[in-house]
């Protein structure tokens, strides 16, 4: 774990900068798709949880996130085939990102990020960025 610190724009120009960030989903939803077929099943989607949100994700109650799915799928599941597409993922990871940036708000706040983690794209993305003056 590594700390840094954050606020909300720190994760609103990650989404914000369209190359960084379709990158990241394209590469989350290759390591979700566990069976390579283009589709995020329910399955899915609950095992990739624990990688993608790996605070208390594991620890909740069978029929709690079985209720996440569910609005998960309702929301974001645009053709009603209960999978989701490489589109519909990023529809999803959009909403996630901006959700944290609202839940961080614009004063800086330090957090503990563990390596390949939603926020700790967003800071590389960042510290990649940012030009210091001499």
């Amino acid at each position: 774990m590594v700390r840094r610190v954050v606020n909300s724009a720190t994760v609103t120009d990650f989404v914000d900068d369209a190359t960084n960030f379709d990158s990241f989903v394209n590469e989350w939803f290759a390591m979700i798709d566990t069976n390579g077929d283009g589709n995020l099943s329910r399955d899915e989607i609950r095992d990739g949880f624990g990688m993608f949100m790996p605070l208390g994700a594991h620890s909740q109650p069978k029929q709690e996130m079985e209720s996440v799915l569910e609005l998960i799928f309702t929301r974001f599941d645009e053709d009603k085939n209960d999978l989701l597409d490489l589109n519909e993922f990023k529809s999803l990871m959009t909403e996630i990102m901006y959700a944290v940036a609202r839940g961080i708000g614009g004063s800086p706040v330090i957090v503990a990020l563990e390596n390949g983690s939603l926020l700790m794209k967003a800071v590389q993305r960042e510290s990649a960025t940012q030009s210091y003056p001499s």
